[in-house]
Parts: C-alpha cells; structure tokens; sequence
C-alpha cells in the first residue's frame, strides 16, 4: 500500500483524536454499548442509548445541528419507550427481551418510507427557511428516518438495520463536516456493526420461526 496514504490516513486520524472532547468520547462509548447491547437484544442497550443521547442533544445543539438536536429529544423519549416495551414492565430485566423478532411487508416499508420522505421535506423547508441550521434537507432527512428506525427498533423489526446502514452512511458526512471526528468514525463503526445485527436478528427471527 502506498505509504503517502498510510501517513495521510494516520494523521487525519489522529487530528480527529486531538479535535474530540471528553463528552463526544463519553457519548461514543454508551453509543457503542447501546449497539452492541442491541445486537444481542439486550434491554440494557436502552440505558445506553439514553445516556448518549443527553449528551449528544449537548453537543449537536453546541455545532447548531439544530434537528439533530430535536432528534435527541424523541431518542430520550423512545428509550423509556423501547426499556418498557423490551421489559413489558420488568424494570430490572437483564436477560433477552421479552418480544421477538418480526418482519415488516414490502406495503409497511413502502408507506414508511413514503411518510418518511413527506416529513424530511417539510422540516428541511422549515429549517432551510427559518433557522441556521446547516445542510437542513440532509440534516432534516437522517432525523426524521432515525426517529422511525429507533421505534422499529423498539418493535423488534428485522429491516431496522438495513435503515441504519443507509442513515448512518449519510451521517458519516454530516458530522465530518461540522468538526464530530470520533462520532463520524463512530458512525463508520455502526455501518459495520449493523450488517452483524442485520444476520443476528435474522438468525434470532429464522430460530423463532422454527419453533412456532
């Protein structure tokens, strides 16, 4: 490999290093556990989940992500939502949820998606128009489409992975370009991870089945 882009390479990845703060590191980590603990469809993943999310409604609203920002707010919000829904009341569950894997239709993701893009265009127009919001549309677009996965993932949705993968590439970008270093390397991590949660949940939904 050329060495020219092995020192490149090296030295962006150490100025992301040096640009991170204590909370971004704070927020990657519970972010990272969040995923995992997912993947395993773990409750506690909600717990992490939350706590990252405070901290990330912090900095998003700090670099004036500002629908980023209100995206937190609904994250905070379907945490409680997705403990309680994994839980169904057991507040102190450590095991595997209680609900299992589904898989939505080509008719539920068709009308998903198309609500989805509605949504996206308008709050981009709101933010493009009214505030000082940078890349609203792409901005307002990985909001709206986050917001949805997340509740998919508190419904235990097979395809929820597949959404990531393509949100959290546009992501990449996003938070590149407003200085995140480590969270656009984390969301790099999340775009491999997820194919691993994709053929977890599928493994988890083909073993369900068997046993219906």
């Amino acid at each position: 490999m050329d060495n020219t882009f092995i020192n490149k390479f090296s030295h962006s990845l150490l100025e992301a290093f040096q640009a991170m703060n204590g909370w971004e590191v704070l927020a990657v980590v519970f972010a990272l556990l969040y995923l995992w603990l997912a993947m395993k469809q773990n409750i506690w993943c909600w717990f992490c989940g939350f706590a990252s999310t405070a901290i990330y409604l912090f900095l998003f609203w700090k670099v004036s992500l500002l629908s980023e920002s209100l995206l937190q707010i609904f994250y905070l919000v379907l945490s409680v939502y997705g403990w309680l829904q994994w839980g169904e009341g057991k507040y102190l569950a450590t095991e595997q949820s209680s609900i299992t894997v589904i898989s939505w239709s080509a008719k539920q993701h068709f009308i998903t998606i198309l609500s989805t893009l509605i949504a996206t265009a308008i709050l981009g127009f709101l933010m493009d128009n009214y505030t000082s919001a940078q890349f609203p549309y792409i901005d307002g677009a990985t909001s709206t489409f986050a917001v949805v996965t997340t509740y998919m993932v508190t419904r235990k949705v097979l395809e929820n992975w597949i959404y990531w993968i393509v949100i959290d590439s546009v992501s990449i970008f996003l938070y590149s370009s407003r200085g995140l270093h480590l969270t656009a390397l984390l969301f790099t991590a999340y775009v491999i991870m997820c194919f691993y949660g994709y053929s977890a949940w599928k493994a988890s939904l083909a073993e369900e089945k068997s046993f219906a």
